[in-house]
């Protein structure tokens, strides 16, 4: 990259405060180099990379007796609805779930693959309780080794023998031990309701409620998140308990069921006269029976 840097900046001078605006060059260097590459080719449209976007609303926070994991359902394409009820909790270990925004394809199967690694562990160690730092580590050690390539921002939570445990984990491999988080890009909106909300020691009612304002910010504020609410409640006595769709604040079927439509178009049984209808009975001695097939023996 040393010829998309500005050779008049950064010699023998430092820093003075304020912005910094050393990339102009470098970005004017790298749409020369595109609209010289689309002019010699065929391709007439030439696209600047842009940076890539979670469209989704995760969110995790610490309560009084264990941990609150929620997230909306929508998955999409560019700008597509591919899926309005996805799932974007998944499962680690029976004491630790683990929330997924990014690419759907990579963010499912990291986490079968460290869940994998964790019942290996288990396996191994005598079957006991996994911790959810040793999970965590296991993240971000694969996440880091692809460099960013694999698009999973994780919001993992549990609880084992040292208490509950959230932790934000990003797709280069940082993370963060945190009493409450958000990712995805209707983070922002989430942690505003986090932010007001939030207070050490919360009763499990008021923080499963917490986290569905949370995400419901998220999914009228983010065109990236949408259609309904999941929540999984990790509890220290080792239950778990999932709401599925636990709020559907953009179901259609009512209002489908106040629409009433023209049956003018409806083509009704006998509209179309039968003019002639005949059956004819297969004759007997056709086709292919048990008696016709020869039972070759396998050799071994």
């Amino acid at each position: 990259m040393s010829e998309f840097t500005n050779p008049d900046i950064g010699l023998d001078t430092a820093p003075s405060g304020g912005f910094n605006f050393e990339n102009v060059h470098r970005n004017a260097l790298i749409e020369a180099q595109l609209q010289k590459a689309s002019s010699s080719s065929s391709s007439k449209n030439n696209i600047t990379p842009l940076a890539t976007k979670t469209g989704t609303t995760i969110v995790g926070l610490v309560y009084k007796n264990g941990i609150v994991l929620g997230a909306d359902t929508r998955s999409t394409n560019d700008t597509t609805v591919a899926d309005k009820n996805c799932e974007k909790i998944h499962y680690i270990a029976p004491n630790i779930y683990c929330c997924g925004a990014g690419t759907a394809a990579d963010t499912e199967k990291t986490t079968e693959l460290i869940s994998s690694q964790m019942e290996l562990l288990r396996m191994n160690t005598g079957d006991g309780q996994s911790r959810v730092v040793t999970a965590c580590t296991m993240l971000k050690r694969m996440l880091f080794r692809y460099q960013g390539y694999v698009s999973a921002a994780l919001v993992l939570g549990g609880c084992d023998v040292n208490g509950p445990h959230l932790y934000q984990i990003y797709p280069h491999g940082s993370t963060g031990k945190l009493p409450f988080t958000t990712m995805g890009s209707g983070s922002l909106a989430a942690m505003a309701v986090f932010e007001e909300g939030f207070k050490d020691d919360l009763e499990e009612e008021e923080a499963v409620e917490l986290v569905k304002r949370a995400i419901l910010a998220g999914i009228f504020n983010d065109l990236g998140s949408g259609s309904n609410c999941d929540t999984t409640v990790i509890r220290l006595d080792g239950t778990v308990v999932h709401g599925r769709n636990c709020i559907m604040p953009n179901e259609v079927q009512p209002l489908r069921d106040m629409v009433k439509r023209s049956d003018t178009l409806n083509m009704r049984a006998g509209t179309t006269a039968v003019l002639k209808s005949s059956f004819k009975p297969r004759k007997s001695g056709f086709g292919v029976t048990l008696a016709d097939v020869t039972v070759t023996p396998m050799e071994t």
